[in-house]
């Protein structure tokens, strides 16, 4: 057990988390540069001086111990401790010092990306020096995370409210249905109506959308959770589903996706940022990059 905290330690504490984020002590080769048994080495080393196993590793996979679950969780705390201090010492007398760590869906609008953008220029002519971070997970793993406090802010839709978070609606994106170029109804695309299109196998996602109403199809063959995962689906040609109107835009270019009906087969989503409440750390971080954020969208509105 850790009689004190040494250079080596936190040096194998990061070893670990890399393993952790990985999914595995092979598949974190690439992430840290070195060799799987130096690596093996390394966990081996802080599993000797911490007294207990860490994970279960082999042909059965990796997976974490109960005792590992808690040290990562410890592991974080202290890392991001320790990053909270290295900027403060480095940087008293500026108004906002730490980090911030924003998490936003994957393959957000142009449009909404250029916003947040903005909203950084704006937050970096601050009275600052803060670390942003920026980390692309899925819905249910960004409110996992803000629940957590491991990040600070979140960008995407999200079906559901969670009464410890605050959800702010900053755009929305119109869903179309699709068929490909392979499919039965590509002939008639454009035509086709929400009868003829139910007769036919879809993909969905695998959350909740409310939104999407009466427009949920019945026969549904295939389940994903984000839109690439659905537009492999749909390209297939076995797959009739919903995609995202910009996403879609350079498939349909190509002659590859045609939607069904742009009038009637058609629902929107609202896009959200959310943040812990009132009671989360970093707060004045927080605030800050809000107040840019809503500058950044009334000055394109």
């Amino acid at each position: 057990m850790f009689t004190h905290l040494s250079d080596l330690d936190l040096r194998l504490i990061r070893v670990f988390l890399a393993i952790v984020d990985a999914g595995g002590v092979s598949s974190a080769q690439a992430t840290l540069n070195v060799g799987q048994s130096t690596i093996s080495t390394q966990l081996a080393t802080l599993e000797t001086r911490l007294g207990y196993r860490l994970c279960e590793r082999g042909r059965g996979g990796f997976a974490l111990t109960s005792r590992g679950e808690q040290f990562v969780d410890a592991c974080r705390t202290l890392l991001a401790a320790i990053d909270t201090f290295d900027s403060t010492a480095r940087n008293v007398g500026k108004k906002l010092v730490g980090t911030l760590t924003l998490g936003m869906i994957g393959n957000t609008p142009v449009s909404a990306n250029a916003r947040v953008s903005q909203a950084i220029a704006r937050f970096r002519q601050r009275d600052e020096s803060v670390r942003i971070a920026v980390l692309v997970r899925s819905p249910g793993e960004l409110e996992e995370m803000l629940l957590a406090e491991r990040i600070q802010m979140a960008i995407g839709y999200f079906w559901h409210r969670v009464p410890s978070l605050d959800y702010t609606e900053i755009f929305a994106e119109d869903q179309l249905a699709y068929c490909a170029r392979e499919h039965p109804l590509f002939a008639r695309a454009g035509r086709v109506s929400v009868a003829q299109a139910f007769e036919h196998d879809w993909a969905w996602r695998s959350y909740p959308l409310p939104e999407a109403g009466e427009l949920m199809p019945r026969h549904i063959g295939a389940v994903a959770d984000n839109m690439e995962a659905v537009a492999m689906l749909v390209l297939s040609g076995r797959h009739l589903g919903y995609l995202p109107e910009h996403f879609a835009a350079p498939y349909v270019k190509e002659g590859l996706l045609a939607p069904l009906h742009p009038k009637t087969m058609r629902y929107r989503v609202a896009f959200q940022m959310v943040t812990r409440g009132a009671r989360s750390t970093k707060r004045e971080i927080v605030d800050a990059f809000l107040e840019d954020m809503a500058a950044a969208h009334a000055a394109v509105d």
